[in-house]
């Protein structure tokens, strides 16, 4: 009980600083910091052996190809690893340098201005916080955050912090438009009509969630996100060059090698029970390093905790007698608020919903 409030103490004394991690923890002379950033002892998952690109290798897509070409190659790679690169994707690479110059932007803004967007409320329009699973987690990580709606209710620009504002709207125009084709080329890589998953709300919501990984002290034993996987439809994600992102694969943490330009998509909890297990939610992890700032930006397909009545399950034209549903039903507010309760503890928040 001493060591819980005593972790509980250390989350709100973090909080009461309205800086998070960058702009509350980090000085020139800090060596070490605080234990709840700490990995907890029993973290057996997050030591599995990390293997190089030259090993095993994310797919990479190239949408320059055929239509077909493409399709058969996003199901292969949703298949069996649930995760690819796209490269020649359409977005250009100034709207993409803009974005990433906007996080940098924000999270380096005087710390008084960003306390005025600190919260923990996940309905707000615009937040910014360190961790949203700080109190729900064994261990705290490496990173400060910000994250906006995006759809289904666009924000007023002025919600919008100056620094990130005409950056995120612009990046958010094109986020829908390549959204829309994916959902294409994953409905046709189920063998389905290429509107069913726009038809049935896969598109309904968009969050951004803009990473700022600072250059951490010790990077050994903290990391910048924990294993997990995400509470999406689908997550469209851009980082930069300095890497750190690993997916677990054939029980080994593969690198996803940055790569100029491209774009990362991976499959969510959302599409794994939605496919029946067809497509596979990957589990993912970013290391801490001493190198940085390290910066991303995740687009979320999924409406997180805003109301919204769907009712999903797995897509009944890929059940039968042989293949019979292994999921319950669900609606995205309510596995949303279930995975933001648990945190990222390492297992999959699917299991609660296994029938």
């Amino acid at each position: 009980m001493v060591a819980e409030n005593s972790i509980e103490f250390e989350c709100k004394s973090i909080d009461e600083t309205k800086a998070a991690v960058h702009g509350g923890l980090i000085e020139p002379q800090i060596t070490e910091f605080t234990s709840i950033f700490g990995l907890p002892p029993v973290a057996s998952d997050e030591k599995k052996p990390s293997v190089t690109a030259s090993d095993l290798a994310v797919p990479i897509i190239d949408f320059a190809m055929s239509r077909e070409g493409i399709v058969e190659k996003i199901k292969e790679a949703s298949e069996k690893w649930g995760i690819f690169q796209v490269i020649n994707h359409g977005v250009p690479s100034s709207v993409l340098e803009e974005i990433k110059d906007g996080v940098v932007r924000f999270h380096e803004e005087d710390p008084e201005v960003k306390k005025t967007y600190f919260s923990r409320d996940f309905a707000k329009t615009f937040i910014y916080h360190n961790n949203f699973e700080l109190y729900s987690s064994s261990a705290g990580n490496w990173r400060d955050s910000f994250a906006c709606y995006m759809a289904p209710n666009p924000p007023n620009p002025e919600d919008i912090p100056v620094a990130c504002r005409d950056a995120m709207i612009g990046y958010s125009k094109h986020v829908m438009s390549l959204g829309g084709l994916l959902f294409e080329l994953l409905s046709e890589a189920l063998g389905l009509n290429s509107d069913k998953l726009k038809s049935l709300g896969c598109m309904k919501g968009l969050l951004l969630l803009c990473h700022y990984y600072p250059p951490c002290p010790q990077p050994d034993i903290t990391l910048g996100t924990s294993k997990h996987s995400d509470n999406t439809f689908i997550t469209m994600l851009l980082q930069d060059q300095i890497g750190g992102l690993q997916v677990l694969h054939q029980d080994c943490w593969v690198d996803v090698s940055p790569i100029p330009g491209a774009l990362v998509i991976n499959i969510g909890d959302f599409l794994q029970l939605m496919t029946n297990d067809k497509f596979k939610s990957v589990e993912h992890r970013v290391l801490a390093n001493k190198a940085g700032p390290r910066i991303s930006v995740a687009c979320f397909f999924s409406s997180s905790v805003i109301p919204n009545s769907t009712v999903y399950g797995p897509i009944k034209e890929l059940v039968s007698e042989e293949n019979p549903p292994k999921y319950r039903e669900f609606t995205v507010p309510e596995y949303s608020k279930g995975y933001i309760e648990k945190g990222l503890d390492g297992t999959s928040h699917l299991l609660n919903y296994k029938i």
